[in-house]
C-alpha cells in the first residue's frame, strides 16, 4: 500500500506539470485579465488528488483540510489562482508522506510488516513448530499495541499495561483487552517452554485473532 501511493503522488505530480501548461491569460467583461487551466482535466486532477491526500494523510489532517479549502473557487480570478494554492499543499503532503512525518505513513508500514510476520507464523505453525509460531504473533500483537499508544499519546510499557491504558482511552472495549491478554498468556508460554498449557489449534486462532486485531487497528 506504501508503495502504491508512493507511485500515485508520482503519477498525479505529472499530470500536475501537464495540467499547468494548459493556462491561458484570458480576459472578462466585468473581471478583466485573469489565467484559466483546462476545467475539466483541472477538476479530474483534483478528485484524484483529493482522494490520494485523504488516503495518505487522513481526512482530519491540515493538508486534507488545506486542499479542500484551496478547492474553493474565486469570484475575481480565473482557476489557476487556485491551482497553484493546491499545488502547495500537494507538495506539502507529499513531501511529509515521504519523509515519514505522518501517523497514517507509519500505520500502513507497520500493517505491512505484521502481514509479512503473520505469514512467516502461519509457515511455522504448518510446519510444525508451533511454539515459534506463538512467539511470531506475539511479536506482532505487541508491536501493534505499541503503535496505538504512539497514536494516543501513551508511553510504552509492558503489555498488559499498554493493553490496560489502551481499553480506558477507548480504543477498545473490555472484552478485548481480556482476548488480547489470553493471547499474550499464549505468547509467554511459549517463550518460556511451557507447551503443556497451549494446543496447535490455540495458536491458530491467536494467529487469526492477532492479525483481525492488527488490520482493524492499524488503518
Amino acid at each position: 500500500m506504501v508503495k502504491v501511493i508512493f507511485k500515485r503522488f508520482a503519477e498525479l505530480s505529472d499530470q500536475l506539470s501537464d495540467l499547468a501548461k494548459t493556462m491561458q491569460v484570458k480576459h472578462g467583461e466585468y473581471s478583466g485579465r485573469y489565467e484559466q487551466v483546462d476545467a475539466e482535466q483541472f477538476l479530474n486532477w483534483c478528485v484524484k488528488a483529493r482522494s490520494l491526500i485523504g488516503n495518505a494523510c487522513g481526512r482530519e489532517s491540515e493538508h486534507y483540510k488545506s486542499f479542500v479549502a484551496a478547492e474553493e473557487p474565486s469570484s475575481f480570478s480565473g482557476n489557476y489562482e487556485n491551482l497553484k494554492s493546491l499545488r502547495a499543499v500537494f507538495t506539502a503532503a507529499r513531501e511529509d508522506f515521504e519523509g515519514g512525518y505522518l501517523v497514517s505513513v507509519r500505520n500502513l508500514v507497520q500493517a505491512e510488516i505484521a502481514d509479512s510476520e503473520l505469514d512467516q507464523a502461519r509457515e511455522l505453525h504448518k510446519s510444525g513448530y508451533i511454539s515459534a509460531a506463538a512467539v511470531v504473533a506475539g511479536v506482532v500483537l505487541e508491536t501493534t499495541l505499541r503503535t496505538l499508544c504512539d497514536s494516543h499519546g501513551l508511553s510504552h510499557s509492558k503489555l498488559d499495561k499498554m493493553n490496560a491504558d489502551l481499553a480506558k482511552t477507548g480504543q477498545y472495549n473490555s472484552l478485548m483487552q481480556k482476548r488480547i491478554t489470553a493471547l499474550a498468556a499464549i505468547r509467554n508460554s511459549a517463550a518460556h517452554g511451557s507447551t503443556g498449557e497451549f494446543t496447535a489449534a490455540d495458536v491458530s486462532s491467536m494467529i487469526a485473532d492477532v492479525e483481525r486485531f492488527a488490520q482493524e487497528s492499524l488503518p
